[in-house]
């Protein structure tokens, strides 16, 4: 172990930077579906190496110091961001004629950027860098704090934290419920780095090394046995008299909002929903409230008093549509701009919109455009083909559902983000998350998007409902667990209960402060180690 560290340590110039590449390229496959996470006992520890032997050389200046060790990051970062989330250049080919140029460009400068976050983590890990295990446990730390700015800054895109590589099944999530995926990044870093120090367990006093390795075990240990005893102590049961019928009608992206294709889109869901196109269902009288994805019509529901009415033909008495559409709003006093939002509607059996939510969390570039004047004088228009783009609704609520407990709805990517998905004031009994990842096609995308949902699952010990235009639509309990799904590209129609939902957990009242407390922790272990390292003369 010592040669090969070593042998990474003394690396040089180009051989640097391709080792640093290719190492996060490979970390990126500890993120679902492929889930192989044991690959970062390897991967992770290459980087600690890297940044060991980020020596300045013949530079001047702080800064000057720390490029070498910057580049390191960036390099690694790039390659983790680029092998995770390659796939949203799908997205630039559902509109090919206008957006395929965009494709590359899009699928290299947002990796770029989020490795700007891991360059800046690798410098300033190594300009505190100590010896020996202590510098193990200031890498975690900064490492997770700069992910926890990744996820604030600029609107924040927390996707694929490393925190989620220790959360592939039920058992490995159940930790998420008191640390969050905030400090289950934390203890990633931590965990997987911990290899590292297996160089060092040849010498002088290295019984201090092996005991960090002892601790670190432990802790792994830890992780696993508190989700074994969550999940056999777990509650199994579901919300009495709640029926939910989850409508995937996988309808193709392009067809969306093009022209002429709305009459056909709205007897898709009339006749999925009522059972037509599956024989062995029932009709939609047999579930209380039906559920329809995000931005179901090619139009504004609001304005078209037909397709309200076929809802309300089609709903029976006790049965309710909780479906996403876009609402627009008449021109404000204010600016005279007509607006328009990304809604999720409750809708009665007599067609009547009981409430209203608007999405507020908007995706930069897809659902709006930021500095929207001088890049559409490039050319550069959002995704979704509306004039403006939408406007981002006045904050997160809890709704009123008749015949349910109160319901938390999230649209899309809202659900990503940990510690934002629940009105603080008002908390639900469930979460909804209407989506529609078509436009990622059969990737890595959706099931990357799912994993996150179950995450906010366990973090806030509440069920949460995902009803995907082309999957992956879900029931999943208040421990991650899916207890029915419809898989990507399937069309169908997935029956099943609510299950109910837990006390708020130590994160869910704690929330992203729990990580502050976990950093002071760790750098203050750093610390001592560090000091008690020079004064025993431990190297």
């Amino acid at each position: 172990m010592s040669k090969i560290a070593y042998a990474i340590i003394v690396l040089w110039g180009w051989r640097r930077l391709t080792v640093a590449l290719i190492a996060g390229a490979v970390s990126a496959l500890a993120q679902a579906p492929f889930n192989a996470f044991p690959l970062l006992w390897l991967t992770v520890p290459i980087l600690v190496w890297l940044i060991d032997g980020a020596t300045p050389g013949d530079r001047r200046g702080q800064i000057g110091r720390l490029l070498p060790a910057f580049a390191v990051g960036w390099f690694f970062g790039f390659g983790y961001f680029v092998g995770g989330l390659w796939w949203i250049g799908a997205a630039f080919l559902v509109d090919a004629d206008q957006f395929a140029w965009l494709m590359p460009f899009a699928v290299v400068a947002l990796p770029a950027g989020l490795a700007v976050f891991w360059g800046v983590g690798a410098a300033v890990a190594r300009a505190f860098w100590p010896e020996g295990w202590p510098r193990i446990v200031v890498f975690a730390v900064v490492f997770a704090v700069v992910e926890w700015l990744r996820g604030h800054l600029l609107s924040g895109f927390p996707w694929n934290a490393l925190g989620y590589a220790l959360t592939p099944t039920p058992l490995m999530m159940q930790s998420a419920a008191l640390i969050g995926v905030w400090g289950l990044t934390l203890a990633a870093w931590f965990i997987f780095a911990a290899p590292a120090v297996l160089a060092e367990t040849h010498r002088r006093d290295g019984h201090s090394a092996r005991f960090f390795l002892a601790f670190v075990v432990l802790l792994f240990l830890s992780h696993l046995g508190f989700g074994a005893i969550r999940l056999a102590l777990a509650n199994d049961a579901v919300v009495t008299g709640v029926k939910l019928r989850i409508v995937q009608p996988a309808i193709d992206q392009s067809e969306r909002w093009m022209s002429g294709h709305e009459n056909e889109i709205i007897k898709r869901y009339l006749e999925m929903s009522d059972g037509a196109t599956a024989p062995d269902r029932s009709g939609v009288g047999s579930a209380t409230h039906l559920i329809w994805p995000e931005s179901a019509f090619p139009f504004f529901l609001t304005e078209r008093p037909d397709a309200l009415a076929a809802i309300a033909a089609l709903l029976p008495p006790g049965t309710t549509l909780i479906t996403g559409a876009a609402r627009p709003e008449p021109p404000s006093g204010v600016d005279g701009a007509e607006r328009a939002f990304n809604s999720v509607f409750v809708i009665g059996h007599g067609g009547e919109i009981l409430s209203a939510y608007d999405k507020v969390h908007l995706v930069p570039f897809g659902e709006y455009l930021p500095f929207r004047s001088f890049l559409e004088s490039l050319g550069i228009r959002q995704l979704i083909t509306l004039p403006g783009g939408f406007s981002p609704g006045p904050g997160r609520r809890t709704v009123t559902v008749p015949d349910a407990p109160p319901m938390g709805p999230l649209i899309c990517y809202e659900i990503i983000f940990p510690d934002a998905v629940t009105d603080p004031a008002d908390r639900p009994a469930w979460l909804l998350n209407l989506t529609n990842d078509t436009w990622f096609g059969d990737t890595p995308g959706p099931r990357q998007h799912l994993l996150q949902a179950r995450v906010r699952a366990v973090e806030e010990g509440l069920p949460v409902v995902r009803a995907a235009n082309s999957g992956i639509s879900a029931i999943i309990d208040a421990y991650g667990r899916v207890s029915k799904s419809l898989a990507v590209g399937r069309r169908g129609i997935l029956d099943g209960q609510l299950p109910v939902g837990l006390y708020r957990t130590i994160y869910g009242q704690l929330g992203d402060s729990i990580l502050l407390v976990l950093v002071v922790l760790g750098l203050s272990v750093a610390l001592i180690g560090q000091i008690r390292s020079r004064f025993e003369g431990d190297p």
